[in-house]
């Protein structure tokens, strides 16, 4: 289903909630938390250089890489107005981004104004559910929030909902905004015995949204000094540490059209990285929050010296840890016992791309059976199919899609910890070592990166390839013809010719270019492209049916 069509569905059958919900909603809107009970005098900023901010001795920088560090600390105000401070200009670019996206799915302004409505609605409850230190720190952050978008919501209301877009895009399928791959290996499977954790985060809403991560330390008054790889305005954890080895990481499940927002994920893994540090204090956090998509919570610990799964939704709720093996992998599917009879998460294992990506991980780390950061980095950027198999650039089903928002490899045990710069996780990955970041000797000078670069692991020789400027083209070309499929106009032969070079081996060049000849009436072009499409490695069950319904088609047509 467009995903268009799917969002003014989902509008028109909640619309008549929003009448019975207006008291949820108005006491929503005008909800602000108490942060008179915290300092909140910061120093002015300072511009040490076009690419470095300080606020006494907390600070923003770029390193050569081309990443963010952020370094913060305080009370959970004083978290909020610093970051929002120091990042303000890359947190005003990042709701550019997410509006711009809104308009592009919904260029109405009718359909805007609803959609204003129903946000507000939908969040009703999300102020109910979220921790009041939190609450202050989103707060502290929206004092620096963009001007002239309060046509979507007020800036506090507004960068609340914002903690919610990665719940809310994996709960609308057709974004595909999220599939994440994630491994663990310790003991027998690494070089040293030391646990190997490494994830990529495949949370995709264009390129130009990944341009500047931000890599956060903070320390807080409260709790756990901690990393994670962020965006500007976003205090959630998607992907972190904290100074006891504990890491975090998340994999959308498979979920429903949540119809009330509660706990964002990204929220209840924050709450868990600033005062877990083993595994069990991390369930019993999870087990205390209402959420409202399905998720896998990866969870090291270098204090247990192994990791495990919380398995989170909002009915239910699972651990999974391996037995008689040191080695964990987790892709978007519960593996639990308690979702052993799940029909949807069955469903998802047999029509969706994340079994197939399960297994290739199997795959590799019997391939590399003593993992160092190195070969995790390794695994995280290969782009093959099962067995070798070439699967076209951008696959879902490869474990680098090329589109990552990053990739990560942690070694808790020794609170190291190697990030990756852009683009995709191709670029270098770069080095982090909290125990100098965090250490009380340790001075703070903005002027320098924290990166620990004797450790970075240097960039894929793929950029440097043939194959790598082929899938540039193919980039570039794969707009061209979904606007040309889209808005019925007309394509040269060597435009489409150029695009079936670029990435001859992906299935969905080759479905694309049957679309186009198809709404031509090339009955005869059409149904080769679509032959070519069903020979390749398609992503998933309903994909395959759906280049299968046009091949009988135009088979009936020609005979």
């Amino acid at each position: 289903m467009p995903i268009k069509h799917f969002i003014i569905k989902t509008f028109l059958l909640i619309g008549f909630f929003l009448v019975l919900g207006s008291c949820g909603v108005k006491k929503s809107l005008h909800d602000l938390p108490d942060v008179s009970k915290y300092e909140s005098q910061i120093e002015k900023r300072q511009k040490i250089n076009d690419s470095t901010y300080a606020l006494g001795s907390d600070f923003l920088t770029k390193n050569k890489q081309g990443q963010w560090e952020l370094l913060v600390s305080g009370n959970p105000l004083e978290l909020g107005l610093k970051t929002g401070n120091l990042t303000q200009e890359l947190f005003n670019h990042q709701e550019e981004i997410f509006v711009n996206k809104i308009d592009e799915l919904v260029p109405s302004k009718g359909w805007q104004n609803f959609l204003r409505k129903f946000l507000a609605w939908f969040n009703r409850k999300m102020y109910q559910n979220i921790d009041e230190k939190f609450k202050a720190e989103i707060y502290g952050i929206s004092k620096y929030a963009k001007q002239g978008l309060d046509y979507i919501a007020k800036p506090y209301q507004r960068v609340m909902y914002f903690h919610g877009a990665h719940d809310i895009g994996h709960a609308l399928q057709d974004l595909a905004l999220v599939g994440c791959s994630s491994f663990a290996a310790w003991g027998d499977h690494t070089e040293d015995g030391k646990m190997i954790i490494g994830r990529n985060f495949d949370f995709y809403v264009g390129d130009e949204f990944s341009e500047n991560k931000i890599i956060a330390f903070v320390k807080p008054d409260d709790g756990y000094n901690f990393m994670s790889v962020t965006w500007g305005g976003f205090i959630g954890v998607l992907s972190g540490m904290n100074d006891q080895g504990l890491t975090v990481t998340i994999n959308a499940g498979k979920s429903d059209f949540p119809l009330v927002a509660k706990t964002p994920i990204s929220l209840v893994t924050r709450e868990i990285l600033q005062y877990a540090s083993t595994i069990d204090e991390a369930i019993a956090i999870a087990k205390t929050r209402e959420v409202f998509v399905s998720e896998s919570i990866f969870i090291g610990s270098a204090k247990d010296k192994k990791a495990a799964i919380i398995e989170v939704s909002p009915k239910n709720f699972g651990v999974y840890e391996v037995e008689n093996t040191n080695q964990l992998i987790c892709a978007n599917h519960f593996q639990s016992a308690a979702y052993a009879n799940d029909k949807k998460n069955q469903e998802h294992i047999l029509e969706s791309h994340s079994q197939y990506r399960f297994e290739r991980m199997e795959e590799l780390l019997v391939e590399h059976p003593k993992v160092t950061p190195a070969l995790a980095v390794e695994i995280l950027r290969d782009k093959q199919g099962l067995n070798e198999k070439a699967i076209g650039y951008g696959n879902e089903k490869a474990l680098n899609q090329l589109l990552a928002h990053h990739g990560i490899v942690f070694k808790p045990e020794d609170l190291l910890v190697w990030v990756s710069s852009n683009p995709y996780q191709l670029g270098e990955f770069v080095a982090y070592d909290l125990n100098e970041i965090f250490s009380n000797e340790q001075p703070n000078n903005s002027n320098t990166s924290l990166s620990k670069s004797t450790l970075n692991v240097k960039e894929d020789s793929f950029l440097y390839s043939a194959a790598y400027d082929s899938y540039k083209k193919y980039r570039e070309l794969y707009s061209e013809i979904k606007k040309a499929i889209a808005n019925e106009t007309h394509l040269e032969k060597q435009i489409l010719q150029e695009f079936e070079i670029s990435n001859r081996e992906f299935w969905e060049v080759h479905y694309l270019i049957g679309m186009y000849y198809y709404n031509k009436g090339y009955d005869t072009l059409a149904l080769a492209a679509f032959l070519k499409a069903n020979s390749k490695e398609i992503t998933t069950v309903p994909d395959k049916e759906q280049v299968d319904r046009y091949i009988r088609k135009l088979k009936r047509r020609l005979n």
